[in-house]
């Protein structure tokens, strides 16, 4: 059985594509040399798209034919792919809680932070005590909060 390869690995020529992409080879070179898609190399120095290089390629046409310069096309690129890294992180972290949560059995806790910016955890009811007299701020989530998973 034949393995289709995945999202990520690069296995076609620059003719074949600008073939699915809908656009001229001369056009994937003028945006590999802008850093709009920019295709893994062979060591003879081939260029090789992957299939999320040439999605990446159609929403480049998608934008140019919206009117908006390769400038802008850059920009909006850079932003995607800051969301989805920041998506993924949120994922990563949220995983995080998650399991923290169920590794305390999710019994509340309380903190207290000082002008100086040290944590204490503290038990729930209990206030923090003033050290060196300096005021803590405690901080704690009610069991009723709306934005709780």
């Amino acid at each position: 059985m034949i393995e289709r390869p995945d999202r990520d690995t690069p296995v076609y020529v620059i003719s074949v594509a600008a073939e699915l992409a809908g656009m001229h080879a001369q056009t994937l070179r003028q945006y590999d040399r802008l850093g709009l898609v920019t295709p893994s190399r062979t060591r003879g120095g081939g260029r090789r798209y992957s299939s999320r290089d040439i999605d990446r390629l159609r929403e480049v046409q998608r934008l140019s034919g919206e009117g908006v310069g390769l400038t802008g096309i850059q920009r909006i690129l850079e932003l995607e792919t800051q969301v989805e890294a920041l998506r993924s992180r949120l994922a990563e972290l949220t995983a995080e809680n998650h399991a923290l949560r169920e590794s305390a059995g999710r019994s509340p806790r309380v903190f207290a932070a000082g002008r100086s910016g040290e944590v204490v955890a503290l038990r729930a009811g209990t206030r923090p005590q003033p050290r060196g007299g300096s005021t803590a701020l405690a901080l704690w989530r009610p069991r009723d909060w709306p934005f709780d998973d």
